[in-house]
């Protein structure tokens, strides 16, 4: 059962985007809408293979061995974006064209290649082991000498984070390799921090999902001879056996739970200071480009559904940051780090890529 969330953070974040780059793009540099998206690239692509093997789960009912079959479904992914970011001096484009599974831990620095607008607009939905996911990444961004703005709608299906984020930051040149920025941050987000779950757990920390399924419509039935039937809300068998209903049944039971929620509570804003840095150096042989950004502070609205609620009033701290590290010792050998890690109301999500090259001469 799938929880569509009614809001308008969606609406509000498309309306606030399309002004912010309609009315930038005809007023930064003189720059008009069709130099703007010169040299951007649209782009869509279906990927697919095979999933995780079907799993046979086992039970004992009414004196005899039962066998259930687990099938999980191909994995696939469809993706539909548009792109306009300067390519950094350590980048190079593997791929003839873009099919949606590349990965650039360099859209996520604060500061492009180039001075000026960038954007990039990008969905991709995927089901990867029976799980339906979709990510989102758009944002523009606008970086002068002494200036930067970006607006960025994120949402992390596999890790479960959705927000829309607006900054505006000084910026001051230490060097050509390094700058600082400092600023404030606009961000909005589901109530994070909330347990759904609260209600439901027991004095002694279990929980009582089994009540919780009931309340949601789910149905047991029992027959006397030791057999039971579990039976979802629109009456169809989901299992026959405690084991299953436990391993498979209950955790979406929870999920949907949790989701359907959470969908019913407002959006919570969050307006903070962030303070960050970016660095730069690059050479045919050698590359280190950094990236970070904090927020310490957070202005206290107080909302009922605030994160200042998880933290019984308390600063947090959130942040975000990355690296990319390259090295070519000799005509053979080069080394590589990569990655991204992003912290935000205590939910965390990253990447990383690590590895050497040797050709043999």
């Amino acid at each position: 059962m799938m929880v569509e969330k009614k809001n308008l953070t969606p609406v509000l974040y498309a309306l606030i985007m399309l002004g912010v780059f309609l009315l930038a793009s005809f007023t930064a540099n003189g720059q008009t809408l069709k130099k703007a998206f010169k040299f951007a690239t649209f782009y869509t692509a279906v990927n697919g293979g095979n999933s995780i093997a079907d799993q046979d789960v086992w039970s004992v009912t009414h004196g005899g061995l039962q066998n259930e079959i687990i099938e999980t479904p191909f994995d696939y992914s469809v993706t539909f974006g548009v792109r306009k970011i300067a390519r950094f001096g350590y980048e190079n484009r593997a791929n003839v064209f873009y099919n949606g599974t590349e990965k650039s831990y360099s859209d996520a620095a604060t500061i492009g290649k180039v001075k000026g607008f960038e954007f990039l607009f990008e969905a991709d939905w995927r089901r990867q082991q029976g799980k339906n996911f979709l990510d989102q990444s758009h944002f523009l961004r606008y970086v002068a000498k002494n200036w930067i703005a970006k607006v960025e709608y994120v949402q992390d299906g596999f890790a479960d984070v959705s927000y829309f984020e607006g900054s505006q930051r000084g910026r001051l040149n230490i060097n050509d390799r390094l700058s600082v920025n400092i600023g404030v941050a606009q961000r909005i987000s589901e109530p994070y921090g909330y347990d759904a779950l609260a209600e439901w757990m027991l004095p002694n920390g279990t929980l009582h999902y089994t009540n919780l399924a009931i309340q949601e419509g789910y149905v047991i039935e029992f027959d006397g001879q030791g057999g039971v039937e579990y039976c979802d809300p629109l009456g169809r068998c989901v299992a026959t056996n405690s084991e299953v209903w436990e391993a498979v049944v209950i955790p979406d039971v929870l999920n949907d739970y949790i989701a359907r929620k959470r969908s019913e509570l407002p959006d919570q804003w969050n307006h903070s200071l962030v303070v960050g840095y970016d660095y730069y150096k690059y050479s045919k042989k050698f590359w280190v480009h950094t990236w970070g950004s904090v927020m310490p502070y957070h202005l206290s609205t107080g909302g009922e559904y605030s994160y200042f609620e998880a933290t019984e009033g308390e600063q947090w701290i959130d942040y975000a940051g990355g690296l990319i590290f390259g090295w070519r010792l000799n005509k053979s050998l080069g080394v590589f780090l990569e990655g991204k890690y992003n912290k935000y109301w205590n939910r965390e999500w990253h990447g990383f890529s690590v590895g050497l090259n040797y050709v043999i001469l």
